[in-house]
């Protein structure tokens, strides 16, 4: 780096999400004036190795010249136009792309602007689903430690006590499944999911995933095989199965979705982050055609009345296609399992170190769990944070989880410059 990073000289205007106070005043906090690449650079001149992907949703890097060249051609003839009762060339397009990925083409598009968006879309086309087949299931169930987003059907069900505990008062029930090994072992977790559907089946309405790996929780990485368990359980009690692959989705654990390492069809996949290529909000929830046909307006309406404003944005849908061609013509997902064995190699001789308890991947996803606090009891992986700042490199870790999650086009010698950052980063707290 050219310099140190900077302290904060933000305005106190803006109200920066899960940041702390105190960063404001005594952390590094710099400001991004420009991105190309896999890079950041602040208005300092410093750059920045971007190696969680900008909240894990940029893997092709920053400034796609594609990405920015589909955004400036459609500002210029459409910026805007709603999705009721009219529709847009771009809206069509990219529906009909996604459908393609989708483990057959006979899905529906209903697009929304960020992932909570999107999930409190499926969550709610899935009560309706039950209610208009006549059938009173309004239950959910998700997995321990689950992340789902921020608002509060999402909080319900992607509870996590660091985050959300202020808001408890306002949830609704959910039925939580533990999960392996973090919970307890494979068995005794499978065991408490069939007891649960065993009691719970009839009134449940829908269990939503993260596929394989837990992120905002702590990149919990579980079993392929605890996955199939869960998912046959709901092919057994009929309960709606709702793949949750707004953070592993297009390429990140090496398939285009990481419900593919299974062989399992999901009836509702909520998508977003990567969706554009990190360049502008849109997401979406995709549904089966069993759903979508019940929401006939024929003899009884059931139209669902449910959208946002800028749901399917023609510039959002613009980025979005160009994103799509991009991960095709890249090969995303090999991409990505190529360079993940990389990633794996590297950080696997990370659990030498005394300060690191367990290593962790799937794909490009990194993640090292530390032990040990600082005092005032802060977990040490905030001092390695500020140690990778001062070293190149922007992480934001979970609880004692130091992760990288960099662009999926990282090029081989960058990845293993960024696990030795890493490596130095965790020896200098220890």
């Amino acid at each position: 780096m050219d310099s140190e990073p900077a302290k904060t000289n933000q305005s106190r205007r803006v109200w920066h999400p899960y940041t702390r106070f105190s960063s404001l005043e005594h952390g590094y906090f710099p400001t991004i004036v420009r991105a190309e690449g896999i890079y950041l650079e602040d208005d300092a001149g410093n750059r920045y190795v971007d190696a969680i992907s900008s909240w894990w949703a940029a893997p092709l890097g920053h400034s796609h010249p594609a990405i920015v060249e589909a955004i400036c051609n459609q500002a210029k003839e459409l910026q805007h136009s709603i999705l009721g009762n009219m529709t847009h060339p771009n809206a069509m397009a990219l529906a009909e792309a996604v459908a393609e990925l989708m483990p057959d083409p006979n899905y529906h598009v209903h697009f929304a602007g960020d992932g909570a968006s999107a999930v409190e879309a499926a969550l709610k086309i899935c009560l309706q689903y039950w209610s208009n087949k006549g059938k009173a299931r309004t239950r959910f169930a998700s997995l321990n430690q689950a992340y789902h987003g921020d608002t509060l059907a999402t909080l319900s069900l992607g509870y996590i006590d660091a985050f959300h505990q202020p808001f408890a008062p306002m949830l609704m029930p959910a039925e939580r499944i533990p999960v392996p090994p973090y919970d307890a072992t494979e068995a005794e977790c499978i065991d408490a999911a069939k007891e649960l559907f065993s009691e719970h089946g009839h009134s449940l309405a829908g269990l939503i995933v993260e596929p394989l790996c837990q992120g905002a929780g702590g990149m919990r990485i579980y079993s392929l095989e605890y996955f199939n368990a869960i998912y046959k359980l709901c092919r057994e009690h009929d309960v709606i199965f709702i793949a949750d692959e707004i953070a592993t989705g297009f390429g990140r654990t090496g398939k285009m979705f990481a419900y593919e390492h299974a062989c399992v069809k999901p009836d509702i996949v909520c998508i977003g982050k990567a969706l554009s290529g990190g360049s502008l909000p849109i997401s979406a929830a995709v549904a089966c055609d069993t759903i979508y046909e019940t929401f006939d307006d024929t003899p009884i309406d059931h139209t669902f009345y449910h959208g946002h404003t800028y749901a399917g944005n023609p510039i959002a849908c613009a980025a979005a296609l160009a994103a799509l061609k991009a991960y095709r013509e890249l090969d995303i997902a090999a991409c990505a399992q190529q360079r993940g064995l990389l990633l794996a190699d590297g950080l696997s001789a990370l659990e030498d170190l005394p300060a690191v308890s367990d290593v962790r991947c799937l794909g490009m996803i990194g993640a090292v769990e530390l032990r040990g606090a600082k005092p005032g009891g802060i977990p040490i992986a905030q001092q390695v944070q500020r140690n990778m700042m001062t070293k190149g490199y922007v992480i934001r870790p979970l609880g004692n989880v130091a992760y990288l999650m960099l662009p999926l086009v990282t090029p081989e010698a960058v990845i293993r410059e960024a696990v030795e950052a890493l490596r130095s980063a965790i020896v200098e707290v220890e």
